[in-house]
């Protein structure tokens, strides 16, 4: 048509309030919403506190975005009183499961009868899943060798839930057994690899006032307290260390404290202390969601999807030293 023409049509489009297509009707042509759902194994309320998370999205995001493709947060069927229902329901290309543990199979299935590809991010084996992993046992066993190394005899984890019911406390064989957590159970196998029998405790998840609480309760009055810990998140590493300099040890001198993750921590109390830089795994968040993204994207187009896998590395910093004595 004309420009004139064109100009009139969307100067009367514009007095009547058009803004063209109806999405919804969009997508039932096209049969496709346009949408790649992500599921968090987290409450979403807790996941966007846990900057591993946050920083995972933006990776998932930043290629979502550059096909023109939406995200959509979804609830966990697992912490849904409506089970399966926001996964099956809503509408979805492609799914992305970040952290989500084998619990959450019959939910997959289902997305699979419904040709939904699916993509799961530290996740245990999960049957039409595309895997993106990350080297959790084998980091976890490097920095349970490098504390080996410093001479460090009596470590202790501290751990991300090990289940559902989030429940604080030492983790005994009878948890370990029923533990429906990945990421957590490959973490601690890997510094068991190199410490068999290196006691844990476990937190109802990856924070700092967690690590506090933990960390109170292993420097208390009276307790034999370990020469190391190995936190299993930098949150909980952080707790750990403010808790430690609360009960007037010195991080490294007393205590030696290795995180995961690698990110960016900010807490008072390590203000107040020469300590500058974290000893951690430092992981690839965003290129894991990048991987992510990339291959429920090749699914949408009929291609293959590349399965990746990423290797952590380890960070020395200020918070380990040989034990005292």
């Amino acid at each position: 048509m004309s420009e004139d023409t064109r100009q009139r049509i969307l100067a009367v489009a514009a007095e009547l309030g058009y803004d063209g297509p109806d999405p919804r009707a969009r997508s039932l042509r096209r049969g496709r919403s346009g949408v790649i759902g992500v599921v968090l194994d987290d409450r979403l309320s807790d996941a966007f506190r846990d900057p591993v998370n946050v920083l995972t999205l933006d990776g998932i995001a930043e290629v979502a975005g550059a096909a023109g493709v939406s995200l959509l947060l979804v609830r966990s069927p697992l912490d849904d009183e409506r089970g399966m229902a926001p996964l099956v329901d809503a509408p979805m290309d492609a799914v992305i499961l970040i952290g989500c543990n084998v619990r959450i199979d019959p939910a997959v299935a289902v997305l699979r009868r419904r040709a939904i590809p699916v993509v799961a991010i530290e996740a245990d084996v999960i049957e039409g899943a595309v895997p993106i992993h990350l080297d959790n046992r084998d980091a976890s066993h490097r920095a349970a060798a490098y504390l080996r190394e410093l001479g460090h005899r009596a470590v202790t984890v501290v751990a991300l839930p090990l289940d559902s019911s989030r429940e604080r406390g030492p983790v005994d064989a009878a948890r370990e057994r029923s533990s429906t957590a990945f990421t957590t159970m490959e973490r601690l196998r890997g510094v068991r690899e190199v410490y068999p029998s290196a006691p844990a405790v476990v937190t109802t998840g990856s924070s700092v006032e967690e690590g506090r609480i933990a960390g109170a309760a292993l420097f208390a009055p009276g307790v034999a307290a370990p020469t190391a810990v190995v936190a299993q998140s930098d949150l909980l590493a952080v707790g750990v260390i403010s808790a430690a300099l609360e009960a007037g040890l010195r991080v490294p001198e007393d205590v030696s404290v290795v995180g995961f993750d690698g990110i960016h921590v900010d807490d008072s109390l390590l203000h107040r202390s020469p300590i500058r830089q974290l000893t951690t795994l430092v992981q690839p968040f965003v290129p894991k969601g990048e991987a992510a993204a990339r291959a429920a994207l090749a699914m949408l187009e009929g291609e293959a999807p590349e399965p990746a896998s990423f290797r952590s590395e380890l960070r020395i910093g200020d918070t380990t030293a040989p034990p005292r004595g």
